[in-house]
């Protein structure tokens, strides 16, 4: 049941027209640029394709006006999309699964060597913990043998 009532928008009309101008406009300039002595095809390929883009303008406008005015285009484009809804098994390549644990020469796994990495470095920073404590007690002079220099 399609409505005879036609809708004109005079602010998207000159949208359409005004996008198509400039799109012409911009095709025009590159194609100066490509003759000019500084183009090149790259100028030329933009060239040809501003008019594209106007073509694009034009039609996107005519579809709004289609889909806007007949319910019945509308239901033709959902039921076109309506045909697959999801993907068929065995189209798509299995997923990864988690990659294994590597394991080192001893056959322990990294997990392991950090932990055991991590339990010698804090050995380590208490040792040298130790160590400046005891050298500050033995640097550190009684007051009395302090005085008894000056």
């Amino acid at each position: 049941m399609a409505s005879n009532k036609q809708r004109h928008r005079p602010a998207l009309i000159a949208l359409v027209i005004v996008a198509a101008v400039a799109c012409l406009a911009m095709a025009w300039w590159q194609l100066d640029r490509f003759e000019s002595s500084a183009g090149t095809g790259q100028n030329l390929g933009y060239a040809l394709q501003w008019p594209a883009f106007a073509a694009f303008f034009v039609y996107a406008y005519h579809k709004f006006v289609v889909l806007e005015d007949n319910p019945d285009e509308v239901e033709k484009m959902h039921a076109a999309n309506n045909g697959i809804k999801e993907i068929p098994a065995g189209i798509l390549p299995p997923r990864p699964s988690a990659a294994p644990t590597p394991t080192v020469e001893d056959g322990t796994t990294e997990g392991d060597q950090i932990a055991e990495y991590n339990r010698i470095l804090a050995e380590l920073a208490e040792a040298d913990a130790a160590r400046l404590a005891r050298l500050q007690a033995q640097a550190a002079p009684s007051d009395n043998s302090q005085r008894s220099n000056q």
